[in-house]
């Protein structure tokens, strides 16, 4: 009977040591993810900083001047357009 017992005891001991060594793996892989996702969130938000900088007016008006040559229109070269007058919509 006591035989039973202690067997029954290592039974149990070694199931909670073997729960125990899972979980602590479980949260060690579980830490290394929530350090990954910062990175990438950290990532994410300079290269999206980088996209804002890069399609600012600022940095595409020279490039658009000297690859396409366009440039920004004097006063003179504007011509403004009239709107076409909408027909009356069909009234019953």
């Amino acid at each position: 009977m006591i035989a039973l017992v202690l067997l029954g005891f290592v039974l149990v001991a070694t199931g909670v040591i073997a729960r125990r060594t899972y979980g602590i793996g479980q949260a060690r892989q579980i830490r290394d993810l929530e350090r990954r996702r910062s990175a990438l969130e950290a990532e994410r938000l300079q290269l999206e900083a980088a996209i804002r900088d890069a399609s600012s007016r600022a940095r595409l008006a020279p490039i658009a001047e000297q690859r396409l040559h366009m440039h920004v229109p004097s006063p003179d070269q504007v011509i403004m357009l009239p709107r076409p007058a909408r027909p009356d919509s069909v009234r019953p």
